[in-house]
């Protein structure tokens, strides 16, 4: 696994990033880390009381239309740093309290993650991820990640297409998350917390009840009840320059709906309340300046 020839994602570009080639990430070959936060906003079987050590890396696989994260997942941003400097962040962000290490669309950076998660960090590492996921770069991280966090965003070949430019999108996730799940086994609670296994987000989009509905079943015909978690999100917000339905935010009936078909599916996990979607809930990505601050003067 390296930059030279990168098939990180299930993209495969084969470029050389070492030379300056760019594949669909158009990301370099040093890691870039956009932001590091105590995240309290993460699930709360995750965060606890003292936050997710997020970490949040610039780029993206997807390039989802509607991604809240926009900011730095539409390119390479951030500050670029080898293994050892992402190893430092890490250690930073457990001392001040972080209850996980939660990596945030990481997969573009693999070659210079793995070696930072070694030797193995004294919290469990988070890997928080589209879904979009080779199963074959995944192996690389066997017995480094404790909880896997996918996206599994769609069912419908079309709408992943049109949103997330990936209609492959379906089949390449369930291998995915078929990996994660192998490699992790099924949820280990220890109190309140998550320590290990598979947390399934699946984000309900507006006028898109079937979507879910599908994607509910996949993970009802394909985990025992309690294998894995689900994460039933109403949190998608309108980022602006969405057509109808997606100018809009789920509806209570919607969600409701889609709720439902999650209990008929046995399945168990977290839900969201309607003020989730807030893009008050979305990180400030704006960089710091002298006085600490973010944003403009």
């Amino acid at each position: 696994m390296d930059y030279r020839n990168c098939r990180l994602c299930p993209r495969r570009c084969s470029v050389d990033r070492t030379a300056g080639e760019r594949g669909f990430c158009r990301c370099p070959d040093q890691a870039l880390v956009a932001k590091t936060m105590l995240h309290l906003w993460e699930e709360p079987a995750l965060a606890g009381q003292g936050g997710s050590g997020a970490i949040f890396f610039g780029g993206c696989t997807l390039g989802c239309r509607y991604c809240q994260n926009a900011a730095i997942s539409g390119g390479p941003v951030g500050t670029a740093v080898d293994s050892a400097a992402l190893r430092e962040l890490m250690e930073d962000l457990i001392r001040r309290g972080a209850e996980n290490i939660d990596l945030v669309t990481p997969t573009q950076f693999l070659p210079t993650i793995v070696p930072a998660l070694r030797p193995r960090l004294p919290v469990p590492v988070v890997y928080n991820c589209g879904g979009y996921e080779s199963a074959q770069a995944l192996a690389a991280l066997e017995g480094l990640v404790d909880i896997y966090l996918p996206d599994l965003k769609y069912a419908d070949a079309g709408l992943a297409e049109a949103l997330s430019g990936a209609a492959d999108y379906f089949p390449v996730a369930r291998a995915a998350i078929r990996e994660m799940a192998r490699q992790t086994g099924a949820v280990v609670w220890e109190g309140e917390r998550v320590k290990r296994g598979v947390i399934i987000r699946h984000l309900i989009l507006p006028g898109q009840v079937e979507n879910s509905l599908k994607v509910l079943d996949w993970i009802g015909q394909t985990f025992a009840p309690g294998e894995v978690l689900v994460s039933l999100m109403r949190q998608y917000t309108p980022m602006g320059g969405m057509e109808p339905p997606f100018d809009r935010t789920v509806t209570q009936a919607e969600y409701e709906a889609v709720l439902s078909w999650a209990y008929l599916n046995g399945l168990e996990g977290f839900t969201q309340e309607p003020g989730a979607a807030d893009k008050g809930f979305i990180p400030d990505f704006a960089p710091a300046r002298e006085d600490g601050k973010t944003g403009g003067p």
